[in-house]
């Protein structure tokens, strides 16, 4: 059995349930946090091993104790919106939990999925936007990420889809717009599955280290755009 761990968190979520068998295809042994043991078979199905702990109640020591010896940590949990209240809790505070969990555990290296216009949407929007509880949570998370220590990658997709990966992306600024064009609403989609294999790039090859990469579905490889 490989020595190489993954965690990711989130386990149940559409994406980690697509990443964990690229990442075990890729040489990696991945534990899945979940908070229903009832999920536990769909992880075993995506080739991970399930691990039931409740991220909205673990404190950093139980985070940290599960993230021992691991490589990597992988967020890929959510609240999905409508409790602006468990949005805070899930996107924020137990976003922030696992990053010092890692530090404390000693991994360094930390993935971080969130959308492509987390760092923007705060200044567009007005707080009694719907949407403003999770852009704000986002937001703030991705900002403590980026004043730890830790080895990060953020990565920002647009609006998600179930479309098969192409392996193939196009690089956004922070604003979500493509770096070389600027794209329309329709074009600013990112298969989940794409996702999942980028999560798996940056890990396996180390890559985008300290940065935040924005991208849509489009027509460069993963690997020459993240090069």
């Amino acid at each position: 059995m490989t020595d190489k761990r993954v965690i990711i968190v989130g386990g149940h979520g559409k994406i980690a349930l697509l990443a964990a068998p690229k990442l075990a295809a890729a040489g990696y042994r991945v534990e899945s946090l979940i908070r229903d043991p009832q999920q536990s078979d769909d992880v075993r199905r995506a080739e991970a091993e399930p691990v039931v702990l409740d991220i909205e109640s673990a404190d950093v020591d139980a985070l940290a104790e599960a993230f021992a010896g691991a490589d990597a940590v992988v967020f890929s949990a959510g609240a999905g919106g409508g409790n602006p209240q468990r949005t805070a809790a899930v996107d924020f505070d137990a976003a922030t939990r696992t990053m010092d969990a890692a530090l404390k555990a000693g991994v360094d290296r930390y993935v971080m999925v969130s959308y492509a216009r987390a760092a923007v949407d705060i200044d567009n929007l007005e707080p009694g936007n719907s949407f403003y509880p999770y852009a704000k949570a986002k937001h703030d998370a991705d900002e403590y990420l980026r004043g730890t220590d830790l080895d990060y990658t953020i990565l920002g997709p647009g609006r998600l889809t179930l479309e098969p990966a192409s392996g193939t992306i196009v690089l956004a600024d922070e604003t979500g717009e493509g770096i070389k064009q600027t794209l329309s609403a329709d074009e600013k989609v990112t298969s989940r599955e794409n996702v999942a294999e980028v999560i798996t790039y940056v890990i396996a090859q180390n890559a985008a280290v300290n940065e935040t990469v924005n991208f849509f579905d489009g027509d460069t490889a993963i690997s020459d755009a993240l090069a």
